[in-house]
């Protein structure tokens, strides 16, 4: 592993890790180990120069079937005003540039969110926003990366036809969206999720039933129907039984949630959840508009870790849908499915 300066709660090695376990059986430790290592090491931002996360810029999966003409597509905007861990111009560089691929506009966003900043907006990207208390301390509490405005402002804005992929990750991030995710009947864990079967990765499945039915799903042909989606940790959440919605990634009988104080420390103190059945993605029609949501991040980007540049996301041998279904997304918040 590479050495780096980590926020309090993020341990940079696996040996930090270990530091923080408390008694935890060793294999536990290595699970939580993984999942840590995962969100990086490094400040929140995205510069690369201070992660041992890196954007993958060379993996550009086949487009073969655009959805519209280069620079013809709906107008993208990824946030980065929110001290935001994703950015297009960082470790979601791959993200945009298979948007761009299949003729989407993408643009960053780095302004508040108002009814005048987001009316030019067809969709609204937000990977891991932050509020600036937890930029470097990744401990209780994270409060909302978005003020009781700029929540306001974007529910109106999907009622009234945007549509919003909104992306969260493991504590802190989950927290951070709570606000935002509770104005569309989304209650968030504030935690970090992970199949007790697997170490890191869970694969959500149309043949298991923990990949939904849905557009999404099918595409717009049989070319485009996806098998099996691959996450990469990252945390769980549950809808309101009043929100009219679709599950898209359910997680599998016994997956756990962590509850921890500080985000890598975990004892036999900590709070642990049966997470089965919770969701990892889901869509919903608000008002006018779309919104789907995510409950981890890597699996809509391309990265690489480490010396060994472990791939993590869309170009992981195993996550072979990963990009078409990232563009399902993308064409099901579009209106095309």
């Amino acid at each position: 592993m590479s050495s780096c300066v980590a926020p309090r709660g993020k341990p940079a090695t696996i040996e930090a890790m270990s530091f923080h376990m408390n008694g935890r059986r060793p294999v536990e430790a290595l699970i939580m180990a993984t999942i840590i290592l995962l969100a990086g090491c490094g400040g929140s931002g995205d510069d690369r120069a201070d992660s041992d996360q890196q954007a993958d810029i060379d993996f550009k999966p086949d487009v073969a079937d655009p959805a519209w003409a280069i620079g013809a597509g709906p107008r993208i905007a990824i946030d980065e005003a929110h001290f935001n861990f994703h950015t297009a111009h960082g470790r979601y560089e791959p993200f945009a540039e298979l948007a761009r691929r299949d003729g989407l506009v993408v643009q960053s966003n780095g302004t508040s969110f108002t009814s005048e900043s987001l009316a030019n907006i067809d969709i609204l990207v937000i990977a891991n926003a932050l509020n600036e208390r937890n930029v470097d301390d990744w401990s209780l509490p994270t409060p909302s990366a978005f003020t009781a405005e700029e929540v306001e402002a974007a529910r109106g804005w999907v009622e009234g036809g945007g549509s919003l992929l909104l992306i969260v990750d493991h504590m802190p991030f989950s927290g951070a969206a709570a606000e935002l995710g509770a104005a569309f009947g989304i209650e968030f864990n504030n935690g970090f999720a992970f199949d007790t079967h697997d170490e890191s990765e869970v694969v959500f499945e149309a043949a298991s039933g923990s990949l939904g039915e849905h557009p999404i799903v099918y595409g717009r042909d049989g070319d485009e129907s996806i098998h099996h989606v691959m996450s990469f940790a990252g945390t769980a959440f549950t809808v309101s039984t009043s929100t009219t919605h679709w599950p898209l990634l359910v997680l599998p009988a016994g997956t756990q949630l962590l509850l921890p104080e500080v985000a890598g420390e975990f004892s036999e103190q900590t709070e642990r959840r049966d997470a089965g059945g919770m969701l990892q993605g889901v869509a919903l029609d608000v008002g006018k508009g779309r919104v789907a949501i995510f409950g981890e991040a890597g699996m809509f980007t391309a990265q690489v870790r480490g010396e060994e540049r472990e791939p993590v996301g869309m170009n992981h041998p195993n996550a072979s849908d990963n990009a078409r279904f990232v563009l399902n997304v993308l064409h099901w918040l579009a209106g095309i499915l």
